[in-house]
């Protein structure tokens, strides 16, 4: 009775500790990095920023709140860039329309009810450099070959407004066009499109994204989009810092280290940022080449994967078991949670790579809220002024919050 009582215990805990550590660099990380990231701004941003440093401090969480409102948000804070490709992932297309059309796959149907499947199947005769898609019969034989150019203007006409609808349909009609730039005549009764990866996290493509977004609130002098904005890009970049953001086995549930990944970013930080790290990391910069600077954060946070995950399967082999967790109160609860000295192991074995990311994120952090702003022509924030949240804003705000107390996040869970 004393044992399966321990063992109810313990798996009690499991779940309080699930319920109760937050994702992603924890709060706490993501709030200290969007804090920290204002003092590396240039004199004539500095000061708007420090006016609002409470707001892209306690904001800097938005995004994973917005996990439990809706189920297009999770995608954003990672890419399991090794499903698809080994390092440097030369398979996966920088560009985003690219990297959709390439793993999006297209059916139409015909009135016999047999499915036809466009892929970028490299053709006979052809060779994958001439780019041409196949479009094949149920049986897999050749029926026509389209030009990755033309279906390229039909992708981002047709299917690519459509990203975050339910079902991606396109009339038939439209589907003849393309084809009748090859004399085809084929029977058509529905054609849809299928993504294929997307469920495996689209992070570097909405950093480009939200610099965008981030560039034009400064251009319409909008301060309450530029506070919003510059908040919830914080987020994102602190999150492409993380290695765990970057593989598919995100949180060790491939190597048996489940839980990882909260152990990496949410324990550590909470444990060791405020007594051992150093916060001031410069001078922010301005970014020439927004898309390749997102893209090389993800892949300097991928070749650390390695010793994420090693440094830690050795250290659960050769430390003594009874130290590894122990039961803390938090949020009038007792969790179970990895150890101060199991920790402090760890920590010392990955040699300041925690400290180094969330440096790095920082003064990313910082860079890209400077380089919206020299694109935008460096407005002067004198004729800006912020206003009260709209009626609708407000709404959005409080149903944000609703759902995030009900603590059912939509989309994959890192914990």
């Amino acid at each position: 009775m004393r044992s399966t009582t321990i063992v109810f215990l313990g798996l009690a805990s499991l779940l309080v500790l699930t319920s109760l550590t937050p994702p992603k660099w924890g709060f706490f990380g993501h709030r200290r990095i969007n804090r920290m990231a204002v003092f590396t701004l240039p004199p004539g941003l500095i000061p708007f920023y420090k006016k609002n440093l409470e707001f892209v401090t306690e904001h800097a969480v938005d995004p994973d709140k917005r996990r439990y409102a809706t189920k297009h948000e999770a995608v954003r804070h990672y890419i399991d860039i090794d499903h698809w490709d080994t390092y440097p992932f030369k398979k996966v297309p920088r560009d985003w329309t690219e990297a959709l059309m390439k793993y999006t796959s297209l059916h139409l149907v015909n009135e016999l009810g047999d499915t036809m499947v466009l892929t970028p199947d490299p053709l006979p005769g052809k060779g994958e450099s001439d780019n041409y898609m196949s479009l094949r019969q149920p049986d897999g034989s050749l029926a026509w070959s389209i030009s990755k150019s033309h279906y390229r203007k039909f992708f981002k006409g047709n299917i690519l407004n459509q990203y975050y609808e339910d079902e991606w349909l396109i009339p038939c009609d439209s589907f003849r066009v393309l084809l009748d730039q090859y004399g085809a005549s084929l029977d058509c009764q529905a054609v849809f499109a299928q993504d294929h990866f997307s469920e495996f996290g689209i992070l570097p493509f909405h950093l480009l994204v939200m610099q965008n977004r981030l560039t034009t609130a400064f251009r319409q002098k909008n301060v309450n989009r530029i506070l919003r904005l510059s908040a919830e890009m914080g987020h994102y970049i602190g999150d492409a810092h993380v290695p765990l953001h970057t593989t598919e086995n995100y949180n060790g549930q491939l190597t048996n280290q489940l839980g990882i990944h909260a152990f990496w970013e949410s324990r550590l930080p909470e444990l060791f940022a405020d007594k051992e790290y150093d916060f001031f990391v410069g001078k922010a910069e301005y970014i020439e080449d927004p898309k390749t600077y997102f893209w090389d954060i993800v892949l300097d946070s991928h070749i650390l994967l390695d010793s994420v995950l090693a440094i830690e399967k050795d250290l659960s082999l050769t430390f003594p078991p009874d130290k590894q967790f122990c039961f803390e109160e938090r949020l009038d609860a007792t969790i179970r949670t990895q150890c101060p000295e199991y920790c402090s192991a760890y920590h010392d074995r990955m040699n300041g790579m925690v400290e180094g990311r969330m440096r790095d994120a920082i003064r990313a952090i910082g860079s890209s809220w400077f380089t919206a702003w020299v694109d935008a022509g460096q407005p002067a924030f004198r004729l800006m002024r912020a206003s009260k949240p709209s009626t609708a804003e407000a709404k959005e705000r409080e149903a944000l919050e609703k759902e995030f107390r009900k603590g059912q996040s939509k989309g994959r869970k890192h914990e």
